[in-house]
């Protein structure tokens, strides 16, 4: 199986809807399985990692709202709720429980398309290269090393993170709270000293820092070339 290809569970007690929305997600690129229930949809989740949950909110035995709560504990699958209620209330309580995204009965296939790529789009990282050059420095992430001017500098786990998240987004700038949430770290002058060491193994002249570079007032910003 293509890992790209992702993998939705369908979840409604209409088998006309599960029918017609399985098909229409495989038609467009999407692996698709079903269940007509919420314990029919607990035993398949324990058994494969999906990528994302479509739900629908009413169903006999327990609720879509209910297994959004009971999925949300311990499992950060994205869920969309399906409902025949369009009320502002029933919203608001489909979000409070956890869902990512909520759509209205009757819908238009193509919008819960829509809302499904978003949604892939904000959760699937993209995937680095091996190896990622930074001006002289030759980072490898899963080795955990940076070489610059013939000379291996070693990278702790947070570290790596915090690069990983920088790369994906060149030109971003982090402020030290959003460092800070990456890596766990609650105090400002720690995320100062995490940056000072990784200037120290990827500038050339960390001084005078060209990619991994301080914006007064605001955090850090990567600039690849």
């Amino acid at each position: 199986m293509n890992k790209n290809i992702s993998h939705i569970l369908v979840v409604d007690d209409d088998d006309r809807i599960r029918e017609l929305v399985s098909k229409y997600l495989e038609e467009n690129g999407f692996l698709v399985t079903t269940a007509k229930d919420a314990i029919d949809a607990k035993s398949k989740i324990e058994i494969v990692k999906f990528d994302i949950l479509i739900l629908d909110i009413m169903m006999p035995g327990e609720s879509g709202l209910s297994l959004t709560k009971f999925i949300k504990k311990n499992n950060p699958m994205p869920i969309i709720l399906l409902t025949a209620k369009g009320n502002t209330s029933d919203r608001i309580e489909g979000l409070e429980v956890g869902a990512d995204d909520y759509l209205g009965k009757p819908f238009e296939p193509k919008e819960l398309l829509l809302r499904i790529n978003n949604i892939i789009k904000k959760t699937k990282t993209p995937v680095l290269p091996e190896e990622i050059n930074i001006g002289k420095a030759l980072i490898n992430l899963k080795k955990l090393s940076i070489k610059i001017n013939n000379k291996i500098n070693k990278i702790n786990p947070q570290e790596k993170k915090v690069l990983e998240k920088m790369i994906n987004s060149p030109g971003k700038i982090f402020s030290r709270d959003d460092i800070g949430k990456i890596v766990n770290l609650s105090k400002e002058r720690t995320v100062d000293v995490m940056i000072t060491r990784l200037r120290q193994k990827i500038e050339s002249n960390p001084k005078n820092p060209k990619f991994l570079q301080t914006i007064r007032g605001s955090g850090y910003v990567l600039w690849i070339e």
